[in-house]
């Protein structure tokens, strides 16, 4: 144990190709998949962006999917992580009174842990939903110190590096990375939005997992890349990236103690004592670092 967490934690990568409004059969596919990963010996399970709506960027057809942020999709998820004792991580459609929100939730035997909704929206996301309001909010667990943030968020490096200078030891990102910031999307392998996941946790000494949707112009939705991955606080893959073209699963080790240990890289190289806060700093919410 490392100041109540334990020394590794095991996280489940769970790469779902949903369907848009079907919440239903997404949510029952959701809670199949969040026990196997369980049973294969995760101790959090990650799905993905909207991962119960489906990719949902229509505002009527998003608004019919909606649900409560104590709806039958934390009833279903949360039944699951309290019988395995772990915690599940998803993304779904909030509606808050008349406000729509992208959201994701942490969720584990006792209830949420975390609940965020997402800053930056991206493209149509803009037609259906409000920008987040809570924050880039952290969980201290028994697991280490998580964060999370969706998809499009990981294009801005203060959001990164916010939680990781507050503490975060892990970042977990739900997505449904699909073409149009970068120039260009390659077929195979990974995409650009893996090479901005790397870097940024070597930069910010965070390990970070990442999952997206996967598949969705196949049943008329937008081109889900997949390509998932989990790396650690040096920007090395430790899994993936998952299938590009099929729903996919793993399952990666996190070491939380290499995890901080990262912070130093030698009795020289260290990111964060050698930051001149001097003469620059990042801020959240009045505070500064």
């Amino acid at each position: 144990m490392i100041d109540g967490a334990q020394t590794h934690t095991t996280i489940g990568l769970e790469q779902l190709d949903v369907v848009a409004g079907r919440p239903d059969d997404n949510r029952s596919l959701a809670t199949v998949r969040t026990g196997a990963a369980f049973a294969a010996g995760a101790d959090i399970v990650v799905l993905p962006e909207l991962a119960i709506s489906g990719y949902v960027v229509d505002p009527d057809l998003a608004r019919s999917v909606a649900e409560p942020l104590d709806g039958p999709s934390l009833a279903a998820l949360g039944e699951v992580a309290a019988e395995h004792g772990g915690l599940v991580v998803y993304g779904f459609c909030e509606s808050d009174g008349d406000t729509l929100y992208n959201s994701v939730v942490a969720v584990g035997a006792d209830g949420p842990v975390l609940h965020y909704r997402k800053l930056h929206l991206f493209d149509r996301e803009l037609d259906a939903y409000t920008p987040g309001d809570l924050g880039l909010p952290l969980a201290r667990t028994e697991y280490g110190v998580i964060g999370v943030c969706i998809c499009y968020d990981l294009r801005f490096v203060e959001v990164m590096r916010s939680l990781s200078l507050r503490g975060a030891d892990l970042v977990i990102a739900p997505a449904a990375w699909v073409g149009g910031f970068d120039r260009s999307v390659p077929a195979q392998g990974a995409t650009r939005h893996v090479d901005s996941v790397l870097a940024q946790a070597n930069l910010d000494q965070v390990a970070v997992v990442a999952v997206s949707q996967v598949a969705g112009a196949s049943h008329g939705g937008p081109a889900t890349l997949g390509g998932s991955v989990a790396c650690d606080a040096y920007g090395e893959l430790i899994v993936g990236p998952l299938s590009r073209t099929q729903p996919d699963s793993a399952v990666a080790r996190i070491d939380i103690a290499r995890v901080r240990a990262a912070q130093r890289r030698s009795e020289t190289i260290r990111p964060r004592e050698d930051r001149r806060t001097d003469v620059y700093s990042v801020s959240y919410r009045g505070d500064a670092w």
